[in-house]
């Protein structure tokens, strides 16, 4: 775990950012190179765009060809966008150059039942290019899927999952607040939610994530969608909500087993919340209960994963994996 890899970030959005910041703060890492296709950061130093106040001497291109053709990179930071549809043809392209990835895609967390064909497309570029790429986060990655699994372990018979996130986004950036429907007539929720444009990506990918761990054959998946109402004026720093109108969303998973259901995961994200909070609740022996008061911040989390599972992945077998086939992950950070 200490040997250091070198490593390249694909992606400088907030989120790229944020991990790009953590890896280049680590020892056992070098960053080499940064990628973004957006023409106002190309050419830019990444630590002007990271926000560090000083320079790291990695200047941020498009074509991550022009990194490889000057020194050789163990793993790629991916972060660019949720949808297997959108990242397949990306992550197809670093496993043919030889990289292994860690990606925040949420759909590439657990893609074997809704995205078939491409979670195939990228295993075996994988396989065939001796690279293995991993989906993870925060959520999905951990707290509604890798975490409850872990808990099991303590268990000698399941019955029952449950786990609940609600965060209040009242300090959180801009785009989550848009991105959760705050301020949103009723109407508008809907339409977004009917073009999928509102919606917490990878609750689905987490119930069949927890179901392989567990080694249970789910007969059915069900999801809803539906706005958190205000009762009274929210205001936030970027927005205002009235009363009736949707101040965030409450999206809730289940799995079922011959009509019973035995998964149920929450996640909540409104102005409005009282509070943040984490838990996982388990059914069986011996019930379970663990709360994370206060909730875990989702950039500082998904940062983490990310970073925290690099040397892992570099020594996993060539293929796709899911964090319920890793070993286990930890903060390998400097003293």
């Amino acid at each position: 775990m200490t040997e250091k890899i070198k490593a390249i970030q694909y992606g400088c959005g907030p989120v790229g950012c944020a991990v790009a910041r953590l890896a280049h703060s680590r020892r056992n890492i070098e960053l080499i190179g940064a990628v973004d296709i957006d023409p106002e950061k190309e050419g830019k130093d990444l630590g002007e765009v990271m926000g560090t106040g000083k320079p790291l001497g990695i200047t941020i291109t498009s074509d991550i060809n022009r990194i490889l053709a000057e020194q050789k990179a163990d793993i790629v930071f991916h972060q660019t966008a949720s949808t297997m549809k959108a990242v397949t043809p990306q992550l197809v392209e670093l496993a043919v150059l030889g990289l292994n990835i860690v990606s925040s895609a949420e759909e590439l967390s657990y893609p074997y039942i809704a995205n078939e064909d491409l979670a195939k497309a990228v295993n075996d570029a994988a396989r065939a290019n001796g690279v293995s790429v991993l989906g993870t986060g925060i959520n999905p990655g951990f707290l509604q899927d890798s975490w409850p699994i872990a808990m099991t372990a303590l268990c000698q018979k399941v019955e029952y999952v449950k786990s609940v996130r609600v965060q209040n986004a009242m300090t959180r950036r801009l785009p989550f607040q848009k991105k959760i429907g705050a301020g949103c007539t009723l109407q508008e929720f809907a339409k977004l939610v009917e073009a999928k444009t509102l919606r917490h990506v990878g609750l689905t990918e987490s119930i069949h994530m927890i179901a392989a761990g567990l080694g249970w054959k789910l007969d059915e998946v069900t999801e809803s969608i539906d706005p958190v109402i205000a009762n009274e004026p929210a205001q936030s720093q970027y927005i205002s909500v009235q009363p009736g109108q949707a101040a965030g969303v409450r999206q809730v998973g289940q799995g079922y087993i011959n009509g019973k259901e035995v998964l149920n995961l929450i996640f909540e994200a409104s102005l409005i919340a009282p509070e943040s909070y984490d838990a996982v609740y388990i059914t069986g022996t011996p019930d379970m209960e663990v709360v994370i008061k206060g909730g875990v911040h989702g950039d500082i989390g998904t940062a983490s994963m990310v970073v925290n599972c690099a040397h892992r992945v570099v020594q996993a077998a060539p293929g796709l994996i899911t964090m319920n086939e890793l070993p286990l992950v930890s903060c390998w950070a400097d003293k």
